[in-house]
């Protein structure tokens, strides 16, 4: 069953469908995700050019990709002094806020599961260590990404990685953004370059004379730098999780203010044109109103367009109760999930799929990416299904131990025997059978 389409609203941006069969629901929720297969062939190229030719490989593609030929890639003590002065003091303010509870959140973390004795005699436990070397990186772009620069960076100190340098690409004046370099300086990261989107990559995979190689790579970027990341991922360091453009999903009732609602989805709209936004309801009314209020203020943003070209990716539903409601959201598994409704507090308890959820009238996505604390690296296209944001657990390892009592081998010698025996491995039964007794 198709449901019922009632076409789309805004001047012909946001289409409404009202109670569309399960069987549609795949085709509904299609992201507006690039296909990065097409590029592996340039990254491959550019990846294996700085293996092989180090820094001279990344000056070159700076050189060719940002227009920028820099004799020295890496920040310098001097440009660090200039960025401080160079940010307002009321955003130098607002970065150390966001930092501190970024670092408090993470913080509270660092929780280890008791020890456990799983059979008289064996004891099992798990230490916690940091990944040792990890490389962020930052994207340029239109906007400075200061804020990716914390959810990157507190996390990996307050792990407790040895040696964290960061990435993004320089403006045309071969600098970084001052925000970004005074984040970044902040937040205890020491190594901070110039190098933008495969190159970047290749130079933290493998490493170069300048730039040390890593053990794990974080970041979002373009599609090159994602189809570089995946390449990287299968034969050099481990990477963060798969990534796409950013996505909402808005759960809605008739107690919700249609104006927080509509500013909720155009603040997601204005991430990029291949932004997805979508917006769920048991009440046609509150969509009409929801939708009548992003008309309105959709004029006022100073990124109608980008926001207008994402309006065009979204949609708004129509459910008749809160189990399909459930079964749709957990379906499409969205990264951001804002639920303003009268019982928010029992639907987010319902919800298994979803990166980041933002409860009641007062929370929008905006705190998270920005300041509340919690990550804003999350699962797309998805991954929301299999994958968490990102976590101090995201930048450790956690080691395994165990420690066996001469009554606990004899007490649990005799499993281990036959389970040898059945999987015909006599050396690894031997290793059992010479302890016990003794």
């Amino acid at each position: 069953m198709m449901g019922n389409d009632m076409g789309t609203g805004i001047g012909g941006i946001i289409r409404t469908v009202v109670n569309p069969g399960r069987e549609t629901w795949e085709a509904l929720t299609s992201r507006p995700v690039f296909d990065v297969s097409e590029l592996f062939g340039t990254a491959r190229r550019v990846l294996d050019d700085v293996r092989r030719e180090g820094d001279t490989a990344v000056r070159r593609y700076g050189l060719e990709f940002d227009s920028v030929d820099l004799p020295s890639v890496e920040v310098s003590e001097a440009e660090k002094e200039e960025a401080f002065s160079a940010v307002p003091e009321v955003l130098r303010s607002a970065i150390g806020t966001a930092l501190r509870n970024i670092e408090k959140f993470h913080s509270a973390q660092r929780i280890l599961p008791p020890e456990v004795e799983t059979f008289p005699g064996v004891r099992c436990w798990q230490r916690r260590t940091p990944v040792e070397k990890v490389g962020l990186y930052v994207p340029g772009g239109t906007a400075p990404l200061l804020s990716t620069v914390l959810m990157l960076a507190v996390p990996a100190r307050v792990a407790g990685c040895r040696e964290v340098v960061l990435c993004s690409p320089p403006g045309p004046d071969g600098r970084l953004h001052p925000a970004v370099t005074f984040a970044a300086t902040l937040s205890g990261v020491e190594r901070i370059f110039k190098v933008g989107g495969i190159q970047a990559i290749g130079a933290m995979a493998y490493g170069t004379e300048t730039i040390p190689r890593v053990y794990k790579i974080f970041g979002p970027g373009n599609r090159y730098v994602t189809a570089a990341k995946q390449l990287v991922g299968i034969d050099s360091v481990a990477i963060d999780m798969p990534a796409g453009p950013s996505e909402v999903e808005i759960i809605a009732d008739d107690a919700a203010d249609p104006v927080f609602v509509a500013a909720d989805i155009l603040s997601q709209a204005e991430h990029g044109i291949d932004s997805q936004a979508i917006l769920v309801s048991t009440s046609r009314n509150v969509i009409d109103l929801t939708l009548r209020e992003v008309a309105r203020q959709l004029p006022l943003l100073e990124r109608r367009l980008t926001a207008r070209g994402a309006l065009s990716n979204s949609l708004a539903v129509v459910f008749d109760n809160y189990d399909d409601v459930v079964s749709f959201t957990d379906f499409y598994a969205p990264e951001h999930l804002i639920i303003q409704t009268r019982n928010y507090g029992e639907l987010s308890d319902r919800v298994s799929n979803a990166g980041s959820v933002f409860l009641g009238p007062y929370t929008p996505e905006s705190a998270g990416d920005y300041a509340s604390g919690t990550n804003h690296t999350l699962p797309t296209n998805g991954h929301a299904r299999a994958y968490s944001g990102l976590s101090l657990e995201s930048f450790t390892k956690r080691i395994t131990f165990q420690e066996i009592t001469r009554e606990g081998i004899n007490g649990l010698g005799p499993t281990i025997l036959a389970m040898a025996e059945g999987e015909r491995l006599s050396a690894h039964g031997r290793a059992v059978s010479v302890r016990m007794g003794r």
